[in-house]
């Protein structure tokens, strides 16, 4: 019996009976000779993390665009944090760990640059729009490997696609994703809103922190607890209907005061007028794209549009600035 036969029989001994087990997967669109070490998921977690993509986030805003500090997030260190916070809530509900990682590595694969304000743009002129959470998806079936993908398995896929507020993932894993994905975005956002002056701890409104706690930490393990506590033998993912109630007030107040004309957000203008002018100039100039995104044009029938969007949308911020610098600002020059 191999490593991984042992891992996915322990599986079978260990995790609750609602959670998704690893020999019981739908499998991956082709076919592959399992690892004699590693269980599907684990196998696609790890595929996420050493994909180019991934690296890419530690470059890509998170929520505030260029701040000037070294502890301001990043797509990357939020990725990160949903990661931690729901792999807490997959071992304490005896779901599959493996399988929450990946999905939580891989939800915000397909970012754009500068966050949503390169989203919008990219939603206005892509056609058919343009959504980060069908991106993840498209990284991970076509754009990592020059095209081939990473071949992962369904249920990864689905949790990656449904990660966002309407989505309905298919796993209890995935579930758990999209409900830590908005609590660490709600709360890391008020974290770095109050570090960049936005707003001060005081102006969070009492109703809510009266129910979550004052502070990043206490807010948390108020909402990681009580996920747990009211999840617990269930098959489903839930918060206790206060709590919720709590967490959507926050989330409505962070838009309310952070999110939409906040001082934080002052330079987003130029960012959309950046990622609008690389879009038009790829679109009119396909051959300067790497050869990869060109190949994908001339040889496998993709529109030019589809390739100019896939390429910008992989983009990190300083990218970005160093085409639209190029493309825009002479450069000095001599003879000597």
């Amino acid at each position: 019996m191999t490593i991984r036969e042992q891992l996915e029989r322990r599986e079978h001994e260990i995790l609750s009976t609602y959670a998704a087990f690893s020999d019981e997967s739908l499998g991956r669109d082709v076919f592959e000779e399992p690892c004699d070490l590693r269980p599907v998921y684990q196998r696609d977690r790890d595929r996420i993390l050493h994909s180019k993509s991934f690296r890419r986030l530690k470059g890509k805003t998170q929520v505030f665009l260029a701040p000037a500090g070294d502890h301001y997030r990043t797509r990357m260190t939020h990725t990160l944090e949903v990661s931690q916070n729901a792999r807490t809530v997959a071992k304490a509900l005896r779901l599959n760990e493996d399988l929450t990682e990946a999905i939580a590595l891989g939800h915000d694969l397909g970012h754009t640059p500068f966050g949503h304000a390169g989203e919008r743009v990219l939603n206005r002129v892509c056609p058919g729009g343009f959504r980060h959470q069908e991106q993840s998806v498209r990284v991970v079936e076509l754009l990592e490997k020059n095209g081939r993908g990473l071949n992962l398995t369904k249920e990864v896929r689905d949790g990656i696609r449904n990660h966002s507020t309407a989505g309905n993932p298919a796993t209890l894993e995935g579930k758990i994703v999209r409900l830590c994905d908005k609590i660490a975005y709600v709360n890391s956002d008020i974290d770095d809103a109050i570090r960049g002056r936005v707003i001060r701890e005081g102006d969070v409104p009492k109703k809510y922190t009266k129910i979550l706690g004052n502070t990043l930490r206490e807010r948390l393990n108020t909402l990681i607890h009580d996920m747990i506590k009211n999840s617990e033998g269930k098959n489903d993912i839930v918060l206790s209907e206060t709590v919720e109630g709590a967490l959507k007030g926050l989330r409505e107040f962070m838009f309310e005061r952070v999110y939409v004309n906040s001082i934080a957000k002052a330079e987003e203008g130029k960012a959309e007028y950046m990622i609008g002018h690389l879009y038009e100039y790829y679109l009119n100039n396909p051959h300067e794209m790497p050869g990869e995104y060109v190949e994908r044009i001339h040889a496998r029938g993709m529109s030019a549009e589809r390739a100019v969007c896939d390429f910008i949308a992989g983009m990190s911020d300083h990218y970005a600035v160093m085409k639209y610098e190029s493309l825009t600002i002479p450069k000095t020059w001599s003879v000597l």
